[in-house]
């Protein structure tokens, strides 16, 4: 892990707390084009009312309309969990050549945890995956978010 990658998750950890600020659940991305982050994103389903609006998606919008191009060439893209199977062909169709996430994600997760697409020698496309960035910082958000969110269902309950 380089210095670099541990400061640009930093970033997408801020954009993580952002989310979980707005009550959604805490994921944050930021697409990285040489230094310079040119997008960003977090989780806004709830907020939005559309279920295509995770971390990753919003982020590499903004990058697209920062390039004015939906191809994000040269780009690493920075999230705090591992892409779904949606997530993960965005980035491809992007054509993101570095993907860089924080914690696994046993339930949804397209990078090893579930499936791996980036594996998949039959797409057209490859992406460069590297897990485990601040692993433990961004698995201790999601926890205490979810913690929370099942406390407030139960107190629901009662």
């Amino acid at each position: 892990m380089s210095v670099t990658d541990h400061d640009f998750m930093c970033v997408a950890l801020d954009l993580a707390q952002q989310a979980r600020r707005e009550g959604e659940v805490p994921v944050g991305a930021i697409v990285v084009k040489g230094n310079t982050i040119i997008g960003r994103g977090y989780n806004r389903p709830i907020s939005t009312l559309d279920p295509t609006a995770h971390a990753e998606i919003m982020a590499l919008q903004d990058a697209a309309r920062y390039l004015c191009n939906y191809r994000l060439l040269d780009c690493a893209l920075y999230v705090t969990l591992e892409p779904c199977v949606m997530c993960i062909g965005a980035i491809f169709h992007a054509r993101i050549t570095r993907l860089v996430y924080g914690a696994k994600d046993p339930k949804t997760g397209a990078c090893g945890s579930v499936i791996n697409l980036p594996q998949e020698t039959l797409l057209n496309h490859h992406t460069l995956v590297i897990g485990g960035v601040l692993e433990e910082e961004t698995s201790v958000l999601l926890k205490k978010f979810f913690i929370v969110q099942r406390k407030i269902i139960k107190d629901k309950d009662l």
